[in-house]
């Protein structure tokens, strides 16, 4: 039992930093492609996708049963020693999996906070910008008032027209 939680953990682990690597480059998964599909089907440059990155459950559980398949037969093969793998794969498998949610979600959250981070400094500098640039147009104002003369305020404002009249100025309706 406690092999097995220790291969748990270390597949954990191991499916952070395999989500991760790929997050940064899918350059084995690009040559994958190029290998087993013509020039026509083939990837397109700014497509992120890789074995484990942007992929769905099935294809993540695929790909990860496929490189524990792989690494079972050359242990098997090396190591004269037979241990019972079925424990060890199953939780490896899982362990993997679950690892690559996890550096999912960190790596999701990350882009997010980066993202709104620098929509609320942009905001805050545009509102910054603003108060400077009224604060001067507001003392020039005040100014302007002082030395020029009040105006005139007319007593009967236009009423506003109704949505029918409007239409009709727009010549929408007769």
């Amino acid at each position: 039992m406690t092999l097995e939680i220790i291969v748990f953990v270390l597949a954990i682990l191991f499916g952070i930093v395999w989500y991760w690597r790929e997050s940064k480059s899918n350059k084995l998964y690009r040559l994958a492609n190029r290998i087993t599909h013509s020039k026509e089907l083939q990837m397109k440059p700014d497509n992120k996708k890789g074995f484990l990155h942007e992929q769905n459950f099935l294809l993540r559980l695929v790909w990860i049963t496929f490189f524990f398949v792989i690494a079972s037969a050359i242990v098997t093969f090396l190591i004269p020693i037979n241990l019972f793998f079925v424990q060890l794969f199953a939780s490896g498998i899982v362990g993997t999996l679950i690892g690559t949610y996890v550096a999912s979600a960190f790596i999701f959250t990350k882009e997010r906070t980066s993202k709104e981070h620098l929509e609320e400094i942009y905001d805050k500098g545009k509102e910054y910008i603003e108060e400077l640039t009224d604060g001067d147009a507001n003392k020039t104002l005040n100014k302007k008032i002082e030395t020029s003369e009040p105006e005139k305020v007319e007593k009967n404002p236009e009423e506003p027209k109704s949505a029918r009249n409007r239409l009709k100025d727009k010549g929408m309706i007769k």
